[in-house]
């Protein structure tokens, strides 16, 4: 039996499956911990080795958190070295392999999408039609983004990059506090800093320090959770608002009309906070051209495997390329 490999890898989990063709939706779902591997190949070897001894695999596209290019990639938050999509093909004995961006593989996802796959945070009802640029974007060990740009034959082009690492604006005195002992502390405050796993973190330490509270070692999942805490409250709240901001500047960068979309793996545990907070007010607040941001859609991605679902489509679109 002949099936494709795909896999959405970050800094914490690396999930793999198989597809029975490209664009089919992913079965035999695994999870492994991305630092119990050496890097992309070993893990990938160790799925294939436990969970498909019995198939055979003919391709494989293989989505990660970090910069690809040039047949290259590197997982930014793994602590994994620079690697080839070459090496990793030959390792695994495959006649083809693509290593793809974590975010492209979203925004692959984003026209499969159905409407029970999104809960929309604003604007109208999001509609990934072909008929405008998609954004996705998101906060998870990293911060991630990526756009989808409508092709003349009615395909689609994505685009990646590194966006999670542009500087992030403050907009109220509380947000400049923040990021004044965030410059002090790291030279910088990039948006990843604050807009990730560990930017939550982060967020709670220095409110705590502004508070002249204690400041009690919690992780983001901690922090979600204690929602009676008033500093992981603030906390939760300024990263809502701070994402919107972002998620706005995003939205006037590529054009995205079609809607910006929301992934990663931290939103879906603060999705009622999310949805009652500055979120969107922030993200339409870009005087003088607020009128530009106010159509866009903005929606959570609650389908459980959109990165899967990218790399297959992925797959599919390589299928119909020419030779």
């Amino acid at each position: 039996m002949s099936v494709c490999l795909v896999a959405d890898v970050g800094g914490t989990n690396a999930r793999f499956a198989l597809v029975d063709e490209p664009g089919a939706a992913p079965r035999r779902v695994r999870t492994l911990a991305t630092r119990e591997h050496a890097g992309l190949a070993e893990a990938a070897a160790a799925y294939l080795r436990h969970h498909a001894a019995d198939v055979r695999v003919d391709a494989a596209c293989l989505a990660v958190a970090g910069p690809v290019g040039g047949g290259r990639f590197h997982l930014t938050n793994a602590g994994w070295a620079r690697d080839s999509a070459e090496r990793v093909r030959d390792r695994l004995g495959l006649p083809r392999l693509e290593v793809i961006n974590d975010f492209a593989a979203l925004a692959w996802a984003l026209p499969l999408l159905a409407p029970e796959d999104l809960m929309p945070l604003g604007g109208p009802v999001p509609s990934p039609d072909g008929s405008a640029p998609l954004a996705v974007l998101g906060p998870g060990t990293g911060l991630g983004v990526a756009g989808l740009v409508p092709a003349a034959d009615g395909g689609w082009i994505p685009i990646s990059g590194e966006g999670g690492h542009v500087d992030l604006p403050a907009g109220t005195e509380r947000e400049i506090e923040v990021m004044r002992l965030l410059r002090a502390e790291r030279g910088a405050a990039g948006a990843e800093s604050l807009l990730s796993g560990e930017g939550l973190a982060r967020i709670h330490r220095l409110l705590a320090l502004i508070h002249g509270v204690p400041p009690v070692p919690l992780g983001p999942g901690e922090i979600c959770a204690r929602r009676d805490d008033p500093v992981c409250a603030e906390a939760v709240a300024m990263f809502c608002a701070l994402l919107g901001a972002f998620a706005g500047n995003v939205a006037l960068t590529l054009g995205a009309w079609g809607g910006v979309y929301l992934g990663g793996g931290i939103l879906p545990r603060i999705a009622g906070d999310l949805a009652r907070s500055d979120f969107r007010r922030r993200f339409e607040d870009k005087p003088p051209i607020e009128g530009y941001v106010r159509p866009v859609p903005t929606a959570l991605i609650v389908h459980d495997r959109p990165g899967l679902l990218g790399a297959s489509a992925r797959l599919a679109a390589r299928t119909l390329e020419p030779a």
